[in-house]
């Protein structure tokens, strides 16, 4: 069977992934503004308020939450006081004997139960919107009084339905959709930031 043309042209795939993307990202422009600020705004106030962001997914997912976890702590763009981010995804030890204990389902939910408190925010991040363990780590963090954010792809699955905030790429491609994800962290990173540099270095006296 011969394969077509295009799809022997590196040329042609680059182009055409570029334009997918670019096509990906102009109609988020009419479905995430009001999610995307909402989303900011929760963890502005948690931030303000001494609170923590806990940050979690898997594969892809995990390397977007460990991205976003270190943009917050240390830097995106403006000098600031480092924000109390923390992905829950990096302990290999607490990954491996709450999986090996009790069950890979659980790996994120007994993490946010140790880690978690009223007030602070759960962000979520899957492709699929269908991770098991997402979807439990979004569960724990709403009986602890948290805010749950759910960064999905698809029509948002479970995990969309879990969350309190819902941030949602509606595209069927695994790809477009972590580019575009990286993308609305990246924004949701800078309004964070714009928020405490705005506050000003007397906010710092609030964290416990």
């Amino acid at each position: 069977m011969t394969r077509p043309a295009e799809a022997l042209d590196p040329a042609a795939i680059v182009s055409r992934s570029l334009d997918e993307a670019a096509q990906v990202h102009a109609r988020l422009r009419e479905s995430v503004v009001a999610s995307v600020t909402a989303a900011a705004r929760a963890m502005s106030e948690s931030l303000a308020h001494g609170g923590r962001v806990l940050i979690f997914g898997n594969g892809g997912s995990a390397a977007e939450a460990q991205h976003f976890a270190a943009e917050l702590m240390g830097r995106f763009q403006q000098e600031r006081r480092a924000l109390a981010a923390i992905a829950l995804t990096t302990d290999t030890s607490a990954l491996t004997a709450i999986g090996n204990d009790y069950g890979f389902d659980r790996v994120f939910a007994r993490q946010v139960e140790a880690l978690g408190r009223r007030g602070d925010v759960a962000v979520a991040i899957s492709t699929s919107g269908a991770s098991p363990n997402a979807v439990e780590g979004l569960r724990t963090a709403g009986g602890l009084g948290m805010t749950r954010i759910a960064l999905t792809g698809r029509d948002g699955g479970a995990l969309g339905q879990q969350a309190d905030i819902h941030v949602n790429v509606p595209e069927a491609g695994t790809a477009r959709i972590q580019e575009a994800q990286l993308t609305l962290i990246h924004i949701l990173c800078d309004l964070v930031e714009r928020d405490v540099v705005a506050a000003g270095p007397e906010i710092a006296s609030r964290q416990p």
